[in-house]
């Protein structure tokens, strides 16, 4: 994990995360679109909705993992919810995921969340065994359910 950087993204760093953001969405078999990838970006930070971090090795972004708030009623406290963690084919096995999962967890620490969650497709198995690695822990106690909205 030498020279390897996190910091929290700026607007400045916008259009670097776009292209990452883009090829991340491509591997979740969406189409390319850098316009539509930095406009959402943008507007979660424009509106204070998410927290970006950036991992750079030298100066190259090689890595980002974005943060979406939420609470916990029953812990009556805040939470994150890990949405989005990537790492581009250069910064891959070089420990960048691994340092952005502690850049989280100490982001989380550092403004009193009590609980960091993700989730990932169940074919994703080196993801998987990386979040195992790092001392994540799968909910055995809840399904997780969701429902489309219809357009």
């Amino acid at each position: 994990m030498t020279n390897i950087t996190v910091h929290q993204a700026i607007r400045s760093d916008l259009d670097d995360v776009a292209e990452l953001f883009d090829k991340y969405r491509q591997f979740y078999g969406q189409p390319s679109d850098i316009q539509a990838a930095r406009r959402f970006l943008l507007a979660r930070v424009n509106n204070g909705e998410s927290i970006i971090l950036l991992a750079k090795q030298g100066e190259q972004i090689v890595g980002f993992a974005q943060l979406f708030p939420a609470f916990s009623s029953v812990s009556l406290a805040r939470t994150f919810i890990l949405n989005d963690l990537y790492v581009s084919p250069a910064g891959r096995r070089q420990g960048v995921a691994t340092r952005l999962l502690l850049a989280a967890e100490e982001f989380a620490k550092k403004v009193g969340a009590v609980r960091l969650t993700l989730s990932t497709a169940t074919t994703n198995e080196p993801a998987q065994a990386l979040y195992k690695l790092a001392g994540w822990k799968r909910d055995e106690n809840f399904h997780v359910f969701h429902r489309v909205i219809p357009a």
